[in-house]
Order: structure tokens, then C-alpha cells, then sequence
């Protein structure tokens, strides 16, 4: 699930805002990337990090319905700078689904500077955001979503398109895992998803926000600004029983109203159950795409929007953008991103 369209209420906790996730190879490893508290409304409340919150990497290994890695990294208050020291622990096997778990601290750092050691490399801080879409594109297809009708592009001009995400920026965690990490080895099967969590007053922890494949939350609930639904603080693993039926049949209702399928609500079903658990799936060491034929992993390049909104309403929803409309945003070294 993941948020970009912030209202001024949404704002105030945009630091809990996942808007999105990637996972992609580099030479010696495999790149997690964690986007939250986009600036995209012009205002974001809170620069930073939130000091009492957690920012996780879940890792499922082999198909498996729950996550035996955990990436967990924390934050302090920023100083007179504005900078945070951050600190990365691991977590393995039952661990990585204990939130009481102290795992193993691996790194230690600061915000806009890189902290490595043992192969793993750890960059946070705030960059340009390298997400591209035209949201007057996506408002077309909301309101298909929403209505149960047919997408509508009569009106769309895709030689027209602006990346509507020009000049934004995001606040990010860039963590690059070794392929020496066990459940991490080359050829190995995964599903990734992200979560932010919150301290509770009564001292343990509450899942704020998850992420996994992109663009979910803002076709399929663009009006949760305040983390009111369910799926913010659900387990991947209860997806289907929970959403899946619901979600096959926003898409049978569009695809039906469209005449784009024989079968609408075998269409409906087959793309829900593509979607979740929503999971991210990668095989690590392998070229990363989320494309129309191949979802494995997701480079910051990919036009995930186009994919995704296509694939919602099973007919060509073509963005009018490319990746280099956002090639100044990104950089083939570590940390793969622009700082702002």
C-alpha cells in the first residue's frame, strides 16, 4: 500500500506515510529502498524522521506467508541542524515478527551521511523524489474505480502529460543487504513489503503504514488520509480473506462497464489475487522490473503508474511519461538517489 496524495490533515503524520518501496540489484547486493513524507501538497508538517516511530523491511523467503528478516531502522531528535542519528538492527526467524525483539544493531549513523559495515550500507535522508505520474491521469481512473464504470480517456492527451512530482521531494531509506546475507544469496525467491510503526503509550508498538506492491492505496483507497483502514494495520498474510473479494470486484465492475473481458469477474479475481498478498516478489541477484509482463522487484526508474493503472482496468492506460522525465533524480551510485 502506499500514500502520495496528501491532504493538510494526512500531512501532519506524513512521516508514516509510505508513498513508496523498491527493490533492486546492485553489484554485491540487494537494494531496499523506503520513501515516506512526500512534500508533494507543497507543505509537509515535519521534516525528518519520526523519533518515535520504527521503519521496517520485511522479508519473506520462498513463498513463505510470513517474514523470517526484519530491516528495523529508528531515529533520534534531529539537532540544531536537523540532522538524526539512526540506527539499523536485523531480526531472524521468529524475531522478525516480535515487536519486543531487540535484534542485532548493525549500524549506526547519521541522516545525509552513509553507515557501513559488514558489507551492508545504509544512506536516510531527504531527496528528489524520482516518482513520476500526471495525477490528473490517475483522478480518471479514481473515479472509474469508485463509480464502477468505464475508464474514460476521451480527454487525455498523453503528449501532453506533466509529471505532476516535479520538484518534490521525499525523505528515504536506502539500505543495500550483501549477497552473503543467508536468506539473501543469489537466486533466492522474495516478497518485501515496508511497515512504519508507532510507540504506544502503553509501550508496545502499532503498525501505521505498510507497502508493497506501489500505487495500491492511491487506485484502491485514495481517500484514506488517516490511516483509518483496516489493510493500514493488517498482516500481509490476511490479505485475501480480508480484501480480496472486495478488490476482484472493483475491477469485475470497471472491466465489465469497459467490455474489456468476456469474464469480468474472473478477471476481477485473477488481478486480486496477483495483488496480494501484497508483497513485493524479487529474486535476489536478478534484473529488476515491475513491468506489464514480469512484477520482480522494482527499479526507481519503472514506470510502475502506467503498469498498474493498466493492469486495474485491463485496457492501455498509456501515462505519457518515461523514465527520463525523472533521470535527474536518480544516480547509479550509492545511494541511487539525489539528495534534496
Amino acid at each position: 500500500m502506499s500514500h502520495h496524495l496528501d491532504t493538510p490533515l494526512a500531512a501532519q503524520n506524513g512521516q508514516l506515510y509510505i508513498d513508496d518501496l523498491y527493490v533492486f540489484p546492485a553489484d554485491t547486493g540487494t537494494v531496499l529502498v523506503m520513501d515516506v513524507n512526500s512534500d508533494i501538497t507543497g507543505v509537509h508538517a515535519q521534516p525528518g524522521f519520526h523519533p518515535e516511530a520504527r521503519y521496517e523491511f520485511k522479508v519473506h523467503v520462498d513463498g513463505a506467508e510470513v517474514e523470517t528478516l526484519t530491516y528495523r531502522i529508528s531515529f533520534g531528535e534531529p539537532d540544531g541542524d536537523g540532522r538524526q542519528e539512526f540506527r539499523l538492527h536485523s531480526l531472524t526467524a521468529d524475531d522478525a515478527r516480535d515487536d519486543s525483539a531487540e535484534g542485532q544493531r548493525e549500524l549506526r549513523g547519521r541522516t545525509g551521511e552513509t553507515a557501513e559495515a559488514g558489507g551492508l550500507r545504509l544512506w536516510a535522508g531527504r531527496v528528489a523524489d524520482p516518482f513520476y505520474i500526471d495525477l490528473s491521469l490517475l483522478a480518471v481512473v479514481n473515479a472509474a474505480i469508485a463509480k464502477g464504470t468505464a475508464v474514460d480517456l476521451s480527454d487525455w492527451r498523453p503528449g501532453e502529460a506533466k509529471n505532476s512530482f516535479a520538484g518534490t521531494s521525499v525523505e528515504t531509506i536506502v539500505l543495500e543487504v550483501p549477497h552473503e546475507q543467508a536468506q539473501l544469496r543469489p537466486g533466492t525467491r522474495i516478497g518485501v513489503w515496508c511497515a512504519t510503526k508507532l510507540a504506544t503509550d502503553a509501550g508496545g508498538w502499532r503498525q501505521i503504514n505498510r507497502a508493497g506492491h506501489p500505487m495500491m492505496w492511491p487506485i484502491f483507497w485514495p481517500g484514506d488520509t488517516d490511516f483509518s483502514n483496516p489493510a493500514n494495520t493488517r498482516h500481509p498474510s490476511e490479505d485475501r480473506a480480508a480484501a480480496c473479494q472486495a478488490i476482484a470486484d472493483q475491477v469485475a465492475a470497471v472491466v465489465a462497464a469497459s467490455g474489456t473481458s468476456d469474464d469480468p469477474e474472473g478477471y476481477g479475481r485473477t488481478v486480486a489475487e496477483s495483488l496480494f498478498p501484497d508483497v513485493l516478489p524479487y529474486t535476489v541477484a536478478t534484473p529488476a522490473t515491475y513491468g506489464f509482463t514480469t512484477r520482480n522487484g522494482r527499479t526507481l526508474s519503472d514506470n510502475a503508474p502506467e503498469v498498474m493503472l493498466s493492469l486495474v482496468t485491463n485496457t492501455a492506460v498509456p501515462s505519457g511519461l518515461r523514465p527520463a522525465v525523472a533521470r535527474s533524480q536518480r544516480t547509479p551510485a550509492f545511494p541511487y538517489l539525489v539528495p534534496a
